[in-house]
């Protein structure tokens, strides 16, 4: 009988929400901000194996939409704006299920949600990026 190495399991990947986001608009104190209610609405969610929801306190994307960022191990960092806090945390999960599928963070540009392709703010090369 022969065994097989088994193949190392990917980093995690890290989906960041900014909770204090407010779409551009005033909050009034006693309200959730949309970013904090994006942030409960995938908590609520079971996230595909591998993903890590992380809360944080501002991504400086503020009059812009709820905004969040993709990041792990060797991986791009992707940070997208104008999420709606009611109608993507679907697209949300899916997204980040193909990042976490990625060994660099580069989804095909056919494979990725409609919302991403429309709407990255930022790409940020991993801290140890290949220099050949």
């Amino acid at each position: 009988m022969t065994t097989t190495a088994s193949e190392p399991d990917p980093p995690p990947t890290e989906l960041l929400v900014c909770i204090k986001c407010r779409r551009g608009q005033e909050t009034p104190e006693d309200e959730r901000r949309p970013g904090q209610r994006l942030y409960d609405r995938l908590a609520a969610n079971t996230l595909p194996a591998g993903i890590r929801l992380t809360a944080v306190e501002c991504l400086q994307n503020c009059d812009h939409g709820c905004t969040v960022a993709l990041r792990g191990g060797a991986r791009w960092t992707y940070i997208y704006g104008n999420i709606d806090e009611v109608s993507h945390p679907d697209v949300l999960i899916e997204g980040a299920a193909r990042y976490n599928a990625t060994d660099d963070g580069l989804i095909p540009w056919r494979e990725r949600p409609e919302h991403f392709k429309r709407n990255c703010i930022a790409r940020i090369p991993p801290l140890e990026a290949d220099h050949d």
